[in-house]
């Protein structure tokens, strides 16, 4: 059976038709081409297809996409605005929180959606944010330093 939806990806509104059993992750990725979520254990534990669903950090390979209708979602395609590095992303990369890269997504949104929601997150806050997604390489040290960046370069952004 399918289902037609209306969703916001990324500020952009899209009307898909989608399968009872599809999951948020198999739309974003088959339906719209949006392959920066990654599918890493299909059972909500590893955080790489984690997206912000209104508002919140989601893992998508949870979500049915037919609860998402009339929603609006983030991936990590709409975090870089007019060719500029979302604060968060630049400071992965300044703190050398990149290596395979796999997991990189879905931590990306995960900090993001902590400094949405907690501007000057203490150590523990961001432990907790990024509790969901697996890293194999950075160790998550270089991670907690990131965020703190981030945060730091947001309160200075000019308003």
């Amino acid at each position: 059976m399918y289902h037609k939806i209306r969703v916001s990806i990324n500020g952009s509104t899209e009307l898909l038709d989608v399968p009872s059993n599809m999951t948020l992750l198999q739309m974003l990725r088959e339906k719209l081409g949006l392959t920066g979520t990654k599918n890493g254990c299909s059972a909500g534990e590893c955080g790489a297809c984690t997206v912000i669903l209104n508002g919140e950090p989601v893992n998508s390979c949870m979500v049915l996409a037919v609860e998402c209708h009339e929603a609006k979602v983030l991936t990590v395609e709409g975090l870089a605005k007019d060719g500029h590095l979302d604060r968060v992303q630049q400071a992965l990369i300044e703190n050398g929180g990149v290596q395979c890269g796999f997991c990189t997504p879905g931590v990306l949104i995960s900090m993001r959606a902590l400094l949405d929601r907690s501007p000057t997150p203490n150590d523990d806050e961001i432990r907790e944010a990024l509790l969901g997604n697996l890293c194999r390489c950075t160790g998550y040290l270089r991670l907690i330093h990131a965020v703190k960046q981030a945060a730091q370069d947001q309160l200075l952004e000019p308003s």
